[in-house]
């Protein structure tokens, strides 16, 4: 049918879960806001938005209301200002949400490909939380999409799809970041707490990109993560990313979204050693713990002197979410001969303000607490923290803090009894 037909199915108070990130079937989400003037409270759940997110947007109110998982570019503003909510969630634990009806879904919008000779369509470049959502849902609607590739592993049979609404349209792409010299830093500072033979989990952005530009020279690397872009693929063709000695899942790729451009999407698109499982699976503390030598890889915003990380306010805004975080880092810390890396610059606001800091910002949360937390690594080196006393913490940050802020950290330091 078409898509104004199959968002018919959508009643005033709905809840609708939106495929994620790269995965989001815009045709459907245009279809949806173009009923604005006739529909009242409907509830938009989704992570991340790659899209416009039009139904955020001043307006919009008395239609649709957005309840974030993790607030995104799209989003910001709209949460920042009272137009939309935020609500805190491990990712690993979104699917049981929906499936325990703790937020009931009735309409989940979705992206797939055309389906196999079997019936069944697959994925594609998003699974983390939509099958759970489509398994609790009254309606499920998705997009057919051919150019969507095809990914192994998870997948849904066109018996559970309710509505079909069939639009072929390139993929949202996420170009790579720029990466300079300060990137390059940080990012060698991380590489050289990797080993050969480790298993990497990777976030999004200019940092987590700029580490595998020093991975070039390790042998056997693999994946096991939330999330990979295009940065891998380069690996792989390098025959730096086997996946051989992975503990678990060996030789695959394990993942549950991606986002990057078409060469990303060219390179999983039919791929055996790519399994792309739901986010309640990849991000499970205790199967990331599984793997020998885990690594994860993940950035902040900002982090005390006792250790502790604010990776997604700023002040009392909320900036983004805990995400997949403290999964991989509480995972990590499973692992034989695992770490959990936190990189970040040393400053920030154009040098004017320390990211190592004496106390969080009044307001911003705690993502990964001190008890949690391993190495913190900037581009003037690596802290190790783990297993560290209050004083040895201040001391090991101080001395990864821009030099320009070590005397007033240190004095800080001395004033709350740290040092």
């Amino acid at each position: 049918m078409s898509a104004e037909t199959a968002l018919k199915q959508v009643k005033d108070g709905d809840r609708i879960v939106v495929g994620h990130a790269c995965g989001e079937p815009p045709t459907l989400v245009d279809a949806l806001v173009a009923r604005a003037p006739e529909l009242k409270n409907v509830e938009i759940v989704h992570m991340v938005a790659m899209g416009p997110a039009k139904y955020a947007q001043p307006g919009m109110e008395g239609s649709f209301r957005h309840n974030s998982l993790f607030v995104g570019a799209a989003t910001r503003k709209a949460v920042s200002e009272g137009r939309a909510l935020h609500t805190p969630c491990f990712f690993s634990e979104i699917p049981r949400l929906f499936s325990w009806r703790i937020l009931p879904v009735d309409v989940t919008l979705m992206q797939v490909t055309p389906p196999d000779a079997e019936g069944y369509c697959s994925l594609g470049v998003s699974v983390d939380y939509t099958l759970a959502a489509s398994g609790a849902d009254r309606v499920t609607i998705a997009q057919m999409n051919k150019f969507m590739p095809r990914t192994l592993g998870a997948k849904i049979h066109l018996d559970e799809i309710d509505c079909i609404v069939e639009k072929d349209e390139p993929l949202i792409e996420l170009k790579p970041p720029v990466i300079g010299d300060l990137e390059r830093a940080i990012g060698e500072n991380v590489a050289k707490l990797i080993e050969d033979g480790s298993t990497l989990q990777l976030g999004i952005g200019a940092i987590p990109d700029a580490v595998l530009l020093f991975l070039k020279d390790k042998k056997d690397l693999g994946i096991h993560s939330e999330m990979f872009s295009d940065g891998i693929v380069a690996l792989a063709e390098a025959g730096v990313v086997t996946n051989r000695k992975k503990t678990i899942n060996t030789g695959k790729y394990v993942v549950t979204f991606l986002m990057g451009t078409r060469k990303l999407y060219d390179f999983v698109d039919n791929n055996p050693d790519v399994m792309m499982r739901p986010v309640d699976y990849t991000n499970d503390p205790f199967i990331i713990g599984q793997h020998e030598k885990m690594i994860s890889i993940n950035s902040a915003l900002q982090v005390d002197m006792m250790g502790q990380v604010n990776a997604e306010m700023i002040g009392r805004n909320q900036f983004s979410g805990v995400g997949g975080q403290v999964d991989f880092v509480r995972g990590a810390s499973r692992s034989v001969g695992g770490k959990s890396i936190i990189a970040l610059p040393s400053t920030a606001a154009g040098g004017k303000v320390s990211r190592i800091a004496g106390a969080l910002d009044p307001g911003a949360a705690v993502t990964t607490s001190r008890n949690d937390v391993h190495f913190i690594v900037t581009e003037y080196g690596a802290a190790d923290l783990r297993g560290k006393s209050i004083r040895e913490r201040a001391k090991a940050l101080i001395a990864i803090a821009h030099p320009n802020f070590r005397e007033s950290l240190t004095a800080q330091a001395k004033e709350q009894g740290m040092l």
